[in-house]
């Protein structure tokens, strides 16, 4: 990375654009007492219900209402997200190997700890929770080091590319309050930024371990955790419960019928299509 001409001008692009586009983030968004119980909060096309058969048997007042609380999961996502994140960056400013970026990862630490004060303000003010992060975490292993940077910082980037694809349709959905849509505006703002320093990071780190001798069997290692990466991530958006606050019955059944539903795999493989597109790119074998 210390050598890489492109990458030093990608970062000095993004610290000036960043540089530009600073507002304050606790002033920037006018947080309304409450928001209506009668207007979705989230897309209807972006439920975990939609295009299914269990969509149909609820009513509108009912798909409003699972939106507030798929809403709410949504947000608490981006919290456990953006902590996990923020934890793996930290470790690694200013070490050997990150010399270059560091720079910038100081800005990024200091934007993503914003959008997590955004996510959570909204959870807590208007669900008056955040959900618990339920995704399960194995004990660590020991593993070659050039690995466990290109693992971490490809999962930091396929989370804001998910979470983006979303970002995207709630702020340009012109049926959702103006403050959910002004939220993800302003997160899709700044994730431009990282999603293109994430792609260009991500590409060099797997470069690097390609040159350390990364045999086949640990590519396809690499490959198959990272489908399991973006797998679990998808299955973090059907909520049990989101289901339960909705006064949907059976949410641990209503999530495993829904996760194991054609049309929610297609609606998978639609989010995921520019990240599996990128993986596959740089050769990282990934069976999403």
């Amino acid at each position: 990375m210390t050598d890489d001409h492109d990458f030093r001008k990608l970062l000095d692009r993004l610290s000036a654009e960043a540089g530009g586009d600073q507002c304050d983030p606790y002033t920037a968004l006018a947080w309304p007492p409450a928001l209506p119980g009668d207007e979705y909060w989230f897309s209807p096309e972006l439920l975990s219900v939609h295009g299914t058969e269990y969509a149909d048997e609820l009513s509108d007042e009912q798909l409003c209402v699972l939106s507030r609380w798929e809403s709410v999961n949504f947000y608490s996502l981006g919290v456990h997200g953006i902590r996990e994140l923020l934890i793996e960056v930290m470790r690694r400013l200013h070490t050997p190997g990150f010399e270059v970026p560091s720079g910038l990862f100081h800005r990024f630490v200091g934007e993503e700890n914003e959008h997590m004060w955004f996510f959570a303000t909204f959870c807590l003010k208007y669900g008056g929770r955040i959900y618990p992060d339920k995704k399960l975490r194995p004990p660590s292993a020991d593993q070659d080091p050039a690995l466990e940077d290109f693992l971490v910082f490809a999962r930091i980037l396929l989370f804001a590319q998910v979470v983006d694809h979303y970002n995207v349709r709630l702020a340009a959905d012109t049926r959702l309050h103006p403050t959910i849509r002004q939220l993800n505006r302003n997160h899709h703002r700044d994730e431009g930024r990282h999603i293109a320093f994430g792609v260009r990071l991500v590409r060099l780190l797997w470069e690097r371990l390609a040159e350390s001798g990364l045999d086949e069997e640990g590519r396809r290692a690499t490959g198959r955790h990272l489908t399991e990466y973006l797998r679990e991530t998808m299955a973090s958006f059907y909520s049990p419960a989101a289901y339960r606050d909705a006064g949907l019955a059976d949410g641990p059944g209503l999530r495993k019928r829904l996760l194991d539903h054609p049309a929610r795999q297609a609606a998978h493989a639609r989010v995921l299509h520019r990240t599996t597109g990128f993986l596959h790119r740089i050769g990282v074998p990934v069976t999403v």
